[in-house]
């Protein structure tokens, strides 16, 4: 007999800081003490989605979601809604919307692909998985040819979720195509950028998704064994994929003789010691094999020459659990979703001066307007919003008169707005751009691996004068320096790493100028963020 109150509590790394599953534990004491068992059932569950809000409780089958800061707060569910039936007003979360018929959707509800059961299951049972169509997709590829999974990918028009934007099913075709025993598919887990999160949340909410798409991708290029790499601080994510791995292998779903076929495929998880250039994939590929995490010389591409100089498909934690419901529903499905060029949806991390802060996930070709005030909330204190960086580390920045962009995969050459990992930053108009620019080059010029000159100098050097015009020493010709260094940096560094750098360089020095040269033998910083040292008096 199903019981008629279901609890579900948010849990994932940010939550579990405040508490999330001690309040949950001590919620089920609280059931168990008023006799509440035959009744209510307290289960936990991926994100919600928003960070700003404490922890999250979802009281089904009202669809009422609380926000919880105390015990205090867990005795006022128990007292009066569970026991009296009346909502508790004062913790009430008013803007949450549940998922429902298209139709009665308002325009801040979500179109979940990737996201489909993040706090809608319990991430630790894979019953519930399978019961909401899990490993359906792959049920379907193993009774089609490898091939056949391949085109069916290739006409999605699937492209990677991880920043680069490359298509998924003709990597996997180059992969197929090369004749070798030995094959390996590998989750690029390594989500290092700051302000990006959604693939720490996506593994925390719905392991299995991932784990499925790994699966499918293994037996669609011929390789028997995956690794996801991982990295290593995210330990609620690790125990989550360790726990579904072990699972999917008790279902028969990993190892030898897949669903009663002949297709084996076994899964590891590998930790990353931290380094950002591990999200590089022949970094990460040297990172398995034991080696110093530092990129490889290409060509060879991984698809040809990968982990033990065996063909290789590296994919996104994001693009891996895109698979099984495009393999399930099918590619003219998924195509319908987005945009003709980037179909399906994006998840995006809403971070900085934001009022709703999180993972939301939306069709492709959103409007960055949208993100921020729709889903975002606005900014918060009554503040102005400065700019937006797009797209992550490596991404754009944009003045608010540009929010209209449209984010897709086209839309850097059109709009100057950068897609990449789905980080959307706001900032608000107490931050001065040069301490953010600074701010940025720091994280760079520490994560360069150093293999090449270019990228090993130029971070620093840029670093550098940035920190002179935030001391209020900055010059016409420092500022000048910065677009020849950068350009000398995209046109001969080694890696994606220190190619990148110029385009959120070039992005936040061309659009804020004027703040920049206000720091030229300044007294003072207009914005009052730059500390400027005082200068001697002369005697």
């Amino acid at each position: 007999m199903s019981k008629p109150i279901t609890v579900l509590v948010s849990i994932d790394s940010n939550s579990l800081l405040l508490g999330a599953r001690h309040f949950k534990n001590y919620l089920s004491n609280l059931v168990d003490t008023y006799n509440l068992g035959s009744i209510v059932e307290v289960l936990e569950t991926g994100s919600f989605g928003d960070y700003g809000k404490g922890v999250l409780f979802l009281v089904l089958p009202e669809n009422v979601m609380y926000s919880l800061k105390n015990e205090a707060d867990v005795e006022k569910i128990v007292s009066e809604h569970l026991l009296k039936g009346r909502q508790v007003n004062d913790l009430l979360v008013t803007d949450f919307e549940p998922e429902g018929p298209v139709e009665a959707r308002s325009t801040t509800v979500e179109e979940r692909v990737v996201l489909r059961n993040a706090g809608a299951i319990d991430p630790r049972n894979i019953e519930e998985y399978i019961a909401l169509n899990g490993y359906q997709g792959l049920a379907k590829a193993l009774r089609i040819s490898e091939k056949e999974v391949v085109e069916e990918l290739k006409k999605s028009g699937l492209r990677g979720r991880g920043g680069a934007g490359f298509p998924t099913g003709m990597k996997w075709e180059f992969t197929l195509k090369v004749d070798s025993p030995d094959k390996y598919v590998i989750c690029n887990a390594d989500e290092g950028e700051p302000g990006t999160f959604k693939d720490r949340l996506i593994m925390e909410g719905d392991p299995h998704s991932v784990i499925e798409g790994m699966i499918i991708a293994g037996y669609a290029v011929g390789a028997n064994k995956g690794y996801i790499y991982i990295r290593g601080e995210y330990f609620e994510s690790v125990s989550s994929l360790r726990r579904a791995i072990s699972q999917a292998y008790e279902y028969g779903l990993l190892g030898p003789s897949i669903l009663g076929t002949d297709f084996s495929f076994d899964l590891s998880v590998r930790l990353g010691a931290g380094a950002y250039i591990c999200g590089e994939e022949t970094a990460l590929i040297e990172s398995i094999e034991g080696k110093s995490g530092r990129p490889r010389l290409k060509p060879p591409y991984p698809p040809v020459s990968g982990l033990y100089s065996k063909p290789t498909v590296v994919n996104n934690v994001e693009t891996f659990a895109c698979v099984p419901p495009i393999i399930d529903k099918g590619a003219s499905w998924f195509k319908s979703i987005g945009t003709a060029s980037s179909p399906g949806t994006k998840v995006y991390s809403l971070c900085g001066n934001l009022i709703k802060r999180g993972i939301v996930e939306v069709a492709m070709g959103t409007t960055a307007a949208d993100l921020v005030y729709k889903y975002g909330g606005g900014i918060p204190n009554g503040r102005t919003l400065k700019m937006v960086q797009t797209g992550g580390a490596a991404g754009t920045f944009i003045k608010p008169e540009e929010l209209g962009a449209t984010l897709d995969f086209d839309s850097f050459k059109e709009f100057g707005a950068s897609l990449g990992s789905g980080v959307i930053l706001a900032v608000d108009d107490t931050h001065c751009a040069v301490d953010v620019a600074r701010n940025l080059m720091e994280f760079f010029a520490h994560e360069s691996c150093g293999k090449c000159a270019p990228c090993r100098e130029g971070t620093h050097m840029i670093l550098h004068i940035l920190e002179e015009f935030s001391k209020g020493r900055g010059s016409k010709d420092l500022f000048d320096s910065l677009y020849d260094i950068a350009s000398t940096m995209e046109d001969s560094s080694f890696c994606g790493l220190g190619q990148s750098v110029p385009v959120p360089l070039r992005s936040i020095i061309d659009r804020f100028e004027e703040e920049f040269m206000a720091h030229v033998n300044a007294a003072q910083c207009p914005v009052g963020v730059c500390k400027f040292e005082k200068k001697k008096k002369k005697r």
